[in-house]
C-alpha cells in the first residue's frame, strides 16, 4: 500500500480541528504548560473535569526543562516527593529531605500522565485577552504564537471556561491582562499585581503554596505566577512547591465546581 500525502494532511487537520472544537467550552482553561500548570491539569482531568492548557511555546516544561542553570536535574523537598512518585519519575535521595530527579525524565512523564488523564494542551498558542462577563473572567482569547511575534494583524478566536488558571510564571500573562482589562480590583494587598521579590527559596517555597489562590473572580494563580502576583519571593530550581502549588489550584477549583452543581 503506497502513502498518500494527502491522507496524512486531512488526518492531521481533521483530529486537530476535532480537539479544537471539543475544547471551546471547557470547565478550566489553563494559561501555561509548566509543571505546576500540568500538575494542576492532571489533577482536574482525573477528576472528570474538561482542562486544556493553552501555552505559548512549542515546548512545554516551562522552567523545569533546563534544571538550574541548563544542568538538567531538579531538586524536590520531601512534602514534594509524593507528587513525582505519583507521576511515576524516578526520584533520588541525596540529603535529609532533599531528593533529585532528572529535569527531562519529570517533564515528559508529568505531560504524557497529564496527556492521558484527558487534558488537551495546545502548545504554539498565545493568550491575547480575556473574556469577562459581569465582573468575571469566563473565557480566553487565543491566537497563534507567530501571529503575536511578528505582529501580524489576525484576529483570534474564544475558549469559554468556568475557570481559568495563570500558570505563566514569573510574568503573570493572564494575570497581567486581567489588571489591565477587567473591572475591579485584584484579590492582592494593593489591588495590582504585587510583583516578584528576589530569591529566597525557603520562604518562596511555601509562600508559593500560600499564595496559591484565586486572584481575580473566576481566575486563580499558580507556581511562580502566584508568587509574582501576591508579591513573594522566587525560588530557583527546586520545584517541590511549584508540583504542591499545581495539585492545590486543582483542589480549590475542584471544590468550586463541585459546590456550583
Amino acid at each position: 500500500m503506497g502513502l498518500d500525502e494527502i491522507i496524512v494532511t486531512q488526518a492531521i487537520v481533521d483530529r486537530f480541528m476535532e480537539k479544537l472544537k471539543a475544547c471551546l467550552k471547557l470547565d478550566v482553561a489553563i494559561v501555561g504548560a509548566g509543571p505546576s500548570g500540568m500538575v494542576a491539569a492532571y489533577y482536574l482531568a482525573k477528576s472528570g473535569h474538561k482542562v486544556a492548557i493553552f501555552e505559548r511555546k512549542l515546548s512545554i516544561g516551562g522552567g523545569m526543562w533546563g534544571g538550574g542553570m541548563m544542568f538538567n536535574q531538579i531538586v524536590v523537598q520531601e512534602a514534594g516527593k509524593h507528587i513525582l512518585d505519583e507521576f511515576g519519575v524516578r526520584v533520588y535521595p541525596y540529603k535529609e529531605g532533599y531528593f533529585t530527579a532528572d529535569a527531562i525524565e519529570a517533564t515528559t512523564m508529568i505531560c504524557a500522565k497529564a496527556c492521558q488523564a484527558g487534558v488537551n494542551i495546545f502548545n504554539c498558542i498565545s493568550m491575547e485577552d480575556v473574556v469577562v462577563r459581569e465582573g468575571r473572567v469566563c473565557g480566553l482569547v487565543i491566537n497563534w504564537s507567530p501571529v503575536e511575534t511578528t505582529g501580524l494583524h489576525v484576529d483570534p478566536l474564544t475558549i469559554h471556561a468556568q475557570y481559568l488558571i495563570d500558570a505563566t510564571g514569573h510574568h503573570t500573562e493572564l494575570i497581567k491582562v486581567i489588571e489591565r482589562k477587567a473591572d475591579g480590583k485584584l484579590f492582592t494587598p494593593t489591588g495590582k499585581i504585587v510583583g516578584e521579590k528576589s530569591l529566597w527559596a525557603e520562604v518562596a517555597e511555601t509562600t508559593t503554596v500560600e499564595n496559591t489562590k484565586e486572584a481575580y473572580p473566576g481566575a486563580f494563580v499558580c507556581g511562580m505566577a502566584a508568587n509574582a502576583c501576591f508579591g513573594s519571593y522566587r525560588m530557583g530550581p527546586i520545584f517541590g512547591g511549584m508540583l504542591l502549588s499545581g495539585k492545590k489550584v486543582a483542589q480549590l477549583i475542584q471544590e468550586r465546581l463541585k459546590s456550583e452543581t
